[in-house]
């Protein structure tokens, strides 16, 4: 199925300690670039992203950003510091001597000291869990956003081959009379002379001339290149870089059809295939 290489998916998940939002960008590349924006404690898991992202997508400059959200105080214990605590206990007694105060410490006196109840981050594994599952649906959405593209550019594709394939058969229908047309407007030239003239010689002339202006071969070659570009749309591959090919043999193609062109018609109908064929070249940058 034909992909785009241009798409976003975002997945978030809201749970009791905060949030996590997974936004994934990209773009055309001429090859697979993936970026990746995490936040410290979800470090672990750029092998993994980087993993996925490979296994689903060919080209494309790919961004991934995760926004780890923590409430205060969430995915946190807490634990007695006993160096502080000991210090503590240790002044206080040194005091209440020096003060003859026979009262004792209460434990909320000790609790409520500086560094005595330190946090402690939980571990974090599940939340990593979590975040990459997000990211398995992110970037499964993503690759369906690029099919869907995908299948818009294809029908766009088409439309045009149609174009090309009509302009190309009407020229080649129209041929035999441009040739004849051609052949006349020498004669009529001639007779502007007044001269006498070799009909052999002339006969020659004309067939030397129509020759170079021959564009058999150039519609020839232009029908099979659009039959080819259909053919590679059908096919479940990365097509993009072959179609781009295809359209530099077209243009190529339309160029020498203009360069050779002996009516206005002609003319006209080079034109316009390079318009189409720029429209698709357009269109097949987005390609996977």
């Amino acid at each position: 199925m034909i992909k785009s290489m241009t798409g976003f998916a975002r997945t978030d998940s809201q749970q009791d300690w905060g949030s996590l939002v997974w936004e994934i960008r990209s773009l055309n590349h001429r090859y697979l670039e993936v970026s990746v924006r995490l936040p410290e404690e979800m470090r672990q898991l750029e092998a993994a992203v980087r993993e996925q992202v490979a296994k689903l997508l060919n080209r494309g400059k790919v961004e991934c950003n995760l926004r780890f959200v923590r409430l205060p105080g969430a995915l946190c214990g807490m634990q007695l510091n006993r160096e502080h605590a000991d210090r503590f206990v240790h002044l206080h007694a040194e005091a209440a001597e020096l003060l003859h105060d026979s009262s004792s410490l209460q434990p909320m006196q000790l609790l409520k000291w500086p560094g005595v109840v330190e946090e402690v981050e939980e571990d974090l594994g599940s939340v990593r869990e979590l975040a990459l599952s997000l990211f398995v649906q992110a970037i499964s959405d993503l690759v369906e956003n690029r099919q869907r593209e995908g299948e818009s550019l294809k029908e766009i594709v088409q439309s045009r081959c149609q174009n090309i394939e009509a302009i190309v058969s009407k020229m080649a229908q129209r041929l035999p009379d441009i040739r004849e047309h051609a052949k006349q407007r020498l004669q009529d030239r001639l007779s502007e002379l007044d001269v006498d003239v070799d009909q052999a010689r002339f006969e020659q002339e004309v067939v030397i001339q129509l020759h170079k202006m021959d564009v058999d071969e150039e519609l020839d070659r232009l029908q099979t290149h659009v039959k080819e570009v259909l053919d590679v749309l059908g096919r479940d591959e990365p097509i993009g870089r072959r179609l781009d090919f295809l359209m530099q043999e077209l243009n190529r193609e339309a160029n020498t059809l203009g360069s050779k062109s002996i009516s206005v018609e002609s003319t006209a109908a080079a034109v316009d295939l390079k318009v189409l064929i720029e429209q698709m070249r357009e269109q097949i940058q987005n390609i996977e």
